[in-house]
Order: structure tokens, then C-alpha cells, then sequence
């Protein structure tokens, strides 16, 4: 099959670029703005392949999605370009109103045409997979409830706002127009190629420089971990097996609080990396409680029965195992993360072209 990735640059959407053109016979369209969180090197294992085209566009470009559709033929969409960073949404909002919810309608109506004018064999084909969070369901209370898929919305960010908003419009188009959609909401995703701006490569970057740990109020927040070649091989099975109109929770079973996961960071490092930076002793000293953002929702946690009942998955990464290979990435690829922290990937950009 042919499947259009939206986003196929970022974080998640390069790990599934990747998933597909390594483990499938299917050929991907990566179809990407190249904004400051996408970068090719991401998918530069991948790149060479035939199975594998690029192309540098703004999901809000209706005439440039409409003419790519036409042009490659996807037999499935696969929906991850997204703003998705919280504090950037609390700090300027608009974009994530543009990206996430506006953006989502132009590729929908998009989506809707092409489908609409396919021959019967492939318009039965057809799937449109939006790929969302489940920090659209807002906060746990308890110590022991679990997001499922009927959990009600009660987003708190702008960012979470704005996927709440992207989701009800995924479903709303398969209502009123018969558009054939899945969609996921995954829990905290982490491992290679995540940009720095987040928790546990900002962690791993700051020790091996020196810097401040910054945690968030008193570090109790709780977050379920899920590795994300676990969530990219989720992905897959949803689009190519998941049934018509449902929804499938994505988690990896590994709740941990932020000051644990910093610690296991700390203790990783002291392992993996011991010569430290001239004035550390040692890794944890480096960390460092500062005021909790506005809105900060305390525990998040998937209850994921109904992908492994149904679709067979569950993850192979124990929370353990998977930041080891993440802390371990890092440390082996100083050519990644440097280009980003100095923004010399940015170049790449201005090079790509429309295909490539």
C-alpha cells in the first residue's frame, strides 16, 4: 500500500516513517512543513529507499494537499503534523489553533474529495488514521482510574484544546460524510529522535552539559511512559487492522512520577556517562524544583486493553529497558542533538525541495 504520513519529520511521525519502511513492503509519502520540530535527519536511515518520497508542505495548503493526493495516490493517511509542545501553547496559542484544529479541517476536506471520487476497489480501501493524545481527557483524580476510550473529554492546555478540537472533527466527518477514520490517543511518548524541548531529553542534553534539571513543582506529576517504536508498531496495526469509527487507547503500562523518571535519568547516567562536567559530583545534584506551569494536570494513565484485546498489541519496552536505549541514543548520536541545540538542522530545510 501506499500510506501519506502528515508530520513524518517529527518526533513520532519519523519513528513510524521508519517502522514502515523497515518492517513492511508498504511505500510512505512524508508529507511535512519542516517547522522547528521537524528534521530529516530523523529519517535519514530511511531516505534512500524507493519506497520512501518527501514533501515539504503546510497541511493548511489546501490546493498543495489536494494536488498531493492526486499526484501519489495514498491508500491510507496517517495524521500526526501537530503543534504538541504544552508550554509553547500556553505562550502563544495561535499556532496550535492554526496547526491542530484548522490545519486538521483543510486535510480532512481534502481527504473527503479524494476519497469520494476513488474507484469502489480502493475507496474501500480507504482509511483516514488521526493520530491524537490523551492529555484531551484532561486529569486523574484517583491513584487507580484509567483512561479509556469513553473517558469524557475535559482538555486543560491550549495544546490539549486543540486536539480535543481536531478529534471531534475527525469524528464528525466520518459521521455527516462516511469518511472511513481510526483514530489513537497515545499517552507520553519518549526515546531516539525526540527533540530536546521535551522531558527526558532536556534531562539527558542539561546533565551532559552541566546545567540545571528543571522540574516542575514538587516532580509528583504522573505520566504513563510509552516507548515509541512500541507506539509506531501500535500505529500500524490500528491503520491496517482497526475497525471503521473506533477509537484505540495507546499506553505503555509504565506510570511513573516526573521526579521519578528524572532520577532514573541521573542514575543511567552515572552508569553509562561517568565522567561528568567539571563541578558535578554527581548527577542528581543537578536537579532543580522551579514554579509549576498554569493549568499543569497531575496524573495521566491509559488503560490500552482494547488494542491488545482486539488488534493483538502490546508494548515490548518495560519503562526500564526503553530509557536505557534512550540514554544510550543520546550518547551515541552527539551529530543529532548538536545540529538541533546550534539549529543547523534548519538548513535542511532550505534545501529539500518538494520531493526528495
Amino acid at each position: 500500500m501506499k500510506i501519506l504520513v502528515t508530520g513524518g519529520a517529527g518526533f513520532i511521525g519519523s519513528a513510524l516513517v521508519r517502522y514502515i519502511i523497515e518492517h513492511t513492503a508498504d511505500s510512505v509519502i512524508n508529507l511535512d512543513k519542516l517547522t522547528y520540530a521537524g528534521n530529516l535527519e530523523s529519517v535519514n536511515t530511511v531516505a534512500s529507499s524507493p519506497r520512501y518520497q518527501f514533501v515539504q508542505l503546510d497541511i493548511n495548503d489546501a490546493a498543495g494537499v489536494q494536488a498531493a493526493l492526486e499526484q501519489h495516490q495514498p491508500d491510507l493517511v496517517m495524521h500526526l503534523a501537530a503543534e504538541s509542545h504544552v508550554d509553547r501553547s500556553i505562550d502563544g496559542p495561535s499556532a496550535f489553533i492554526q496547526t491542530n484544529i484548522v490545519g486538521t479541517y483543510t486535510l480532512l476536506e481534502a481527504c473527503r474529495h479524494y476519497w469520494q471520487q476513488l474507484p469502489q476497489p480502493q475507496k474501500d480501501v480507504f482509511r483516514f488514521h488521526h493520530i491524537s493524545t490523551d492529555e484531551v481527557y484532561g486529569d486523574l483524580h484517583g491513584t487507580d482510574d484509567l483512561f479509556t476510550e469513553q473517558t469524557p473529554y475535559a482538555p486543560s492546555s491550549p495544546y490539549s484544546a486543540s486536539k480535543a478540537a481536531s478529534d471531534h472533527l475527525v469524528r464528525a466527518w466520518h459521521r455527516t460524510y462516511g469518511l472511513p477514520v481510526v483514530l489513537t490517543n497515545c499517552s507520553n511518548n519518549y526515546g531516539p529522535y525526540h527533540f530536546p524541548e521535551k522531558l527526558i531529553p532536556l534531562m539527558i542534553l542539561n546533565a551532559l552539559s552541566g546545567k540545571a534539571l528543571p522540574v516542575y513543582g514538587k516532580g509528583n506529576q504522573v505520566r504513563d511512559w510509552l516507548f515509541v517504536e512500541d507506539h509506531a508498531r501500535a500505529l500500524y496495526q490500528v491503520v491496517t487492522r482497526g475497525v471503521v469509527g473506533e477509537t484505540y487507547n495507546i499506553g505503555g503500562h509504565n506510570e511513573k512520577q516526573n521526579i521519578e523518571v528524572v532520577q532514573s535519568i541521573c542514575a543511567l547516567l552515572e552508569e553509562l556517562a561517568p565522567e561528568k562536567p567539571a563541578g558535578v559530583l554527581h548527577y542528581r545534584d543537578l536537579i532543580t524544583y522551579v514554579q509549576d506551569r498554569p493549568g499543569h494536570d497531575l496524573r495521566y494513565a491509559i488503560d490500552a486493553g482494547k488494542i491488545e484485546r482486539e488488534l493483538g498489541w502490546k508494548p515490548e519496552e518495560s519503562f526500564d529497558s526503553g530509557l536505557r536505549k534512550t540514554v544510550l541514543w543520546y550518547l551515541n548520536n552527539q551529530s543529532w542533538w548538536q545540529a538541533v541545540l546550534d539549529g543547523s538542522y534548519q538548513l535542511e530545510r532550505l534545501g529539500a525541495g518538494s520531493n526528495k
